[in-house]
């Protein structure tokens, strides 16, 4: 901004010396010009590195996340059997729950999500594990209700940070390639609310929602375990009016269907 100032006094500068007619007024007129053409160039290599510099960091943080020897791609974890032993490297982006030493876990990566479910983790670990930090999990693949998860599993932390942004889904809404989304941070946009209800009929544990998109209707849930200590958005949710339009972000979690455990809404 200040370069670009100086660059304009100059010209301002060197234009009334041009309307005396003189000719130092004339040779100042052309030292200007030959100054703003190096501010220019100048400018114009500074845009350069910054965008070389750009794509160099983007270039590291995909080297970053290749994948270490013997540990599976997203794909190739997707594709394995159920109750086989399967390796990955991921992101924590959530965290559900403690308890005994077991811990439970939204992770993701670039290419996909998978679920930890009580893995063996000491609380100070737990506490250390925020989102974003990658670990190389070991484990067994595994499936309840339609959830793929991983269970039986151990951990290392490893050099990284990913913290993935929710991806709009709305448009899958009822079709099958919703699953192919399983666990991942996902939205919803402009959705009705439908009904609000408790787990065991009153506040104090999960809160199941129900929104409708163009005519249908969808399961959501509020799980106590993940965020329900967070005060003001379990009383958000739990005073949801029918009829209320809004948009959601949660991760989808899968039971019978897609049942997306709610982390963020929107009253529009």
């Amino acid at each position: 901004m200040k370069k670009t100032l100086a660059v304009v006094l100059t010209m301002g500068l060197a234009l009334s010396f041009v309307g005396c007619g003189s000719k130092a007024a004339t040779e100042t007129a052309e030292t200007a010009t030959e100054a703003v053409s190096e501010a220019v160039e100048t400018a114009t290599e500074a845009a350069s590195e910054a965008a070389a510099e750009a794509v160099s960091e983007a270039a590291e943080a995909v080297a970053d996340d290749a994948k270490s020897e013997g540990v599976m791609t997203y794909a190739e974890f997707a594709a394995a059997e159920l109750e086989t032993e399967v390796v990955v490297e991921t992101y924590v982006q959530a965290k559900q729950s403690w308890w005994e030493d077991k811990a439970t876990f939204y992770t993701q990566d670039q290419d996909g999500a998978y679920f930890i479910y009580e893995m063996a983790c000491s609380e100070d670990d737990y506490n250390k594990l925020t989102p974003g930090t990658k670990i190389k999990v070991t484990g067994v693949k595994s499936e309840w209700s339609g959830e793929v998860e991983i269970v039986d599993a151990t951990y290392e932390i490893e050099e990284g940070n990913f913290v993935a942004e929710a991806k709009d889904a709305t448009d899958l809404l009822g079709k099958d390639e919703l699953i192919d989304l399983q666990n991942q941070l996902v939205s919803f946009k402009d959705m009705t609310v439908e009904s609000v209800t408790f787990k065991n009929e009153q506040p104090g544990d999960d809160i199941y929602v129900t929104l409708s998109k163009d005519g249908a209707s969808y399961d959501f849930c509020l799980e106590y375990y993940l965020n329900g200590s967070d005060e003001e958005f379990y009383n958000l949710v739990s005073g949801l009016e029918a009829g209320t339009v809004v948009d959601v972000e949660g991760f989808l979690y899968w039971y019978e269907g897609a049942n997306p455990h709610i982390t963020k809404v929107t009253v529009k």
